[in-house]
């Protein structure tokens, strides 16, 4: 073990002063303004030893240079231009699309689980598999899927407040939300019928966390592989441990086999790959290919929803009047439906969409997006008196939406959690300084799912509980330095109690 790390210490080391040569001049050959680098580190040194969390980096280095149109700087040794015109932005990822239709994803990570779905496929292949995923977030399929949602989120709710009459009420709600969007996704995508909250060591729950927390778990590893994709391959660096891999695999495959055998016919991912097989004109995804897809559904859904879900939740317990009229409007749809909600009744609440919109707008899924140039793009001058830039094949840029979505210079009072600037939803709808789900060809293609799956799961949280900052909860919210994703420093701690005025038809059920 200590021959192979001397070993390759040595090749570090020495690619590093390669690249150091090669790359770490290429914004000052070009004349472009840039942030300082660390040999190969780059200059993402602070927040790969967890000296700042990323999104206080991006928002750091975004507002460091607010007269220029983009910038350089290093990721490790890539040089990679951070775009903050949203002109540029906007005319870049819907526009001009055909000059940046890729980006990285996570396919240079020497995993198949993530490196062969539609968030890292490229060119045609991406092309043939999001035509074949798309009708699976259309209306009707959403509308579907609002009963299996539906189904998971009064089971939360009604476990949540019968708990709490037992239990202390103070708990760190994230861990609870993951349970639901965990039998969410498994019932929506892999056909599985299961109740987190009841049986926390399901091997669903236990393996997805597992699954989707390398980077927490492994930075060092993870900024490796991004930096020599090729060495990680040599020497076969797994990100995601066997058994959770094969467990994933081996579900799907089941899965398969048995609706073959069976004939049974789930409105699901899975079932929508599975048609295709044999039919003219249409591109049959192989095994691993469907597996893989299957697996991202997973991995997108299941820690972005609940941590969007959650930052909901610590707002509306902060900003009790918001909290207080978002009940409101639900108490009312409640009492004209006599406690049977339909998928068309809970997308009329237009108090909740502005909440959502809102925790959206501070807090979105992602934090930056990605894009890899296809072909020679000509970028106008950075700064005033500069000469364009034109970018080349291969060339990569990162768009900070999380700095962006803070920036003055389009909300009025950035950082305050104010749901009613959405009323005049007119002015964000497909702009470029808000795009939570990104923008142009490549947005979420489960934009639709994640946003139903948190209506329905606030509308049966509030309608049977209150939501209170308790004595761990955060104030004001700092973000965790151990973490890619956007999470606060010491978890999501609230408060939670039964409602006292529970409307009648729902404490009947419970």
């Amino acid at each position: 073990m200590e021959y192979w790390s001397i070993l390759l210490s040595i090749v570090i080391c020495a690619l590093g002063i390669h690249y150091l040569f090669r790359n770490y001049n290429f914004f000052k050959r070009h004349g472009i303004i840039h942030i300082p680098v660390v040999p190969v580190l780059g200059s993402l040194t602070s927040v790969i030893f967890r000296r700042i969390s990323f999104v206080d980096f991006l928002q750091k280095i975004y507002n460091s240079n607010r007269d220029a149109k983009y910038f350089g700087f290093y990721v490790t040794t890539t040089p990679t231009f951070l775009l903050c015109d949203t002109e540029i932005i906007k005319s870049i990822l819907a526009k001009n699309f055909d000059a940046f239709p890729d980006r990285h994803g996570f396919s240079d990570l020497n995993e198949p689980l993530l490196a062969n779905n539609l968030f890292s496929l490229s060119g045609q292949k991406w092309r043939d598999v999001r035509s074949l995923l798309s009708p699976s977030f259309t209306s009707s399929k959403m509308k579907m899927m609002f009963t299996l949602m539906s189904e998971c989120a009064v089971d939360f709710a009604n476990f949540l407040s019968t708990s709490i009459l037992v239990d202390n009420s103070d708990m760190d709600i994230k861990d609870a939300f993951a349970k639901y969007t965990n039998d969410v996704i498994a019932t929506c995508a892999f056909g599985i019928k299961i109740n987190s909250m009841k049986d926390p060591t399901n091997k669903f729950y236990v393996y997805g966390k597992e699954a989707i927390n390398f980077f927490k778990a492994r930075p060092i590893k993870f900024f490796f592989l991004k930096t020599f994709p090729t060495l990680g391959r040599i020497i076969n660096i797994k990100l995601i441990d066997s058994h959770v891999s094969d467990f994933f695999k081996e579900i799907i495959k089941t899965t398969i086999a048995t609706r073959d055998a069976e004939n049974i016919t789930r409105p699901d991912m899975i079932q929508l790959m599975m048609d295709v097989r044999g039919k003219e004109g249409r591109r049959e995804l192989h095994l691993d290919d469907m597996i893989a897809q299957a697996f991202i559904f997973f991995f997108g859904g299941f820690d972005t929803s609940s941590i969007a879900m959650s930052f909901a939740a610590h707002e509306l317990a902060v900003n009790t009047d918001v909290q207080i009229n978002l009940r409101q409007e639900i108490d009312k749809v409640l009492e004209e439906a006599n406690g049977e909600v339909t998928y068309e009744t809970i997308n009329r609440l237009e108090y909740l969409d502005l909440v959502i919109n809102e925790v959206l707008r501070l807090y979105p899924p992602v934090s930056i997006l990605e894009r890899v140039c296809d072909k020679a793009y000509e970028l106008p001058p950075a700064l005033p008196g500069e000469k364009p830039f034109t970018m080349r094949k291969g060339m990569t840029f990162w768009i900070p939406l999380f700095a962006i979505h803070r920036d003055a210079k389009y909300y009025d009072d950035p950082e305050k959690f104010r749901p009613e600037r959405f009323v005049d939803n007119k002015m964000y709808h497909n702009s470029s300084y808000y795009m939570p789900f990104g923008l142009g060809p490549r947005m979420c293609i489960a934009n639709r799912f994640a946003l139903l799956e948190m209506k329905v799961l606030l509308f049966h949280l509030l309608a049977r509980c209150e939501l209170k900052p308790c004595a761990k909860t955060t104030l004001p919210l700092k973000f965790n330095k151990k973490d890619l994703t956007l999470m606060p420093e010491n978890g999501f701690w609230l408060n939670v109690q039964r409602r006292s005025d529970m409307h009648p038809v729902l404490k009947s059920n419970i």
